[in-house]
Parts: C-alpha cells; structure tokens; sequence
C-alpha cells in the first residue's frame, strides 16, 4: 500500500475536488463485500456535493493519486446511528397499488414533495407493511477501502 500524502500539495485532494477512485466497503466482522468498484468502473465523485460520506471525505483529503489505503469506521460513525424513528408501521391503503411489496426488499417510496426515498419492508401484512428507512449499515461498523486513481 502507498503511503498517504498529506497537505494540500499539487495533485492532492482537497475539499471540492473531482475525485475518481475505487473503493470496497466492508463489514469489519465478515469481511462482507457490501458495494465494490474494484473490478468495474471506478467512480467520479465531487467532494462538498454530498456524494460522498462527510466522514469519509474528511479522510480523503491530501491523499494524492496512486494513494491505497483502508480506513475504519466506528459503529454509525460512516452511515449514521441506527435511528428507531426512521421505523415506520404503513397502512397499505396508503401505499401506491402498483407498488407491489415483498419482505425483506428495499423499494423507493414516494415523498410529498416529489422525491423518493428508500425503505425496506420488514414486516408485511394483508393491512400494514413495517418499513425501515435507516440506511442498512446505519449503526455499524464498516471499513471502506480506497484507491485514489485521479484527482482534478
């Protein structure tokens, strides 16, 4: 593994920058792949827009391309605390027709403004489904690897 680069040197990382790299999460304890780009297309991604974790950009920065490295996350620390507000009992007769439910799969239901979010149906009955809209790693740990491929 390539040692990191810190500062802000040329070529370095910094707060807004276009980044393209790879990257691996895993569950610590399994060693579960849960998303990986390595193998595939890597990704581009523009640090301060929100498509990244705050936690892990914060790590990112000053690392310069060729940079490998593994960092650890804490329990919530990466995607949040698991909250139990996010929890919700829905009447079916509030759910969409066309959106056909089964247990134990994430769907995108419709918000009032337009957008969507995801949940994940845990518990499903002829009158009510019980829809998680935690992220599915909120509360845990996780170690996300990286690989710093270009930097603009």
């Amino acid at each position: 593994m390539s040692t990191p680069t810190t500062g802000t040197a040329a070529g370095a990382i910094h707060a807004h920058s276009l980044v393209t790299l790879n990257f691996r999460v895993t569950h610590p304890a399994t060693s579960q792949t849960l998303i990986t780009t390595f193998g595939a297309t890597p990704a581009t991604m523009q640090l301060g827009a929100g498509e990244l974790m705050p936690s892990l950009e914060s790590r990112l920065i000053g690392l310069a391309p060729g940079t490998r490295k593994i960092f650890h996350f804490a329990p919530g620390e990466a995607f949040g605390d698991y909250n139990e507000a996010l929890v919700e009992r829905v009447q079916r007769k509030h759910i969409p027709p066309s959106l056909y439910l089964e247990q134990d799969t994430v769907y995108s239901f419709p918000a009032p403004d337009g957008s969507t979010y995801p949940g994940l149906v845990r518990e499903l009955t002829e009158t009510e489904a019980l829809i998680d809209f935690n992220h599915p790693m909120a509360g845990k740990a996780v170690d996300v690897e990286v690989e710093i491929i270009g930097v603009i």
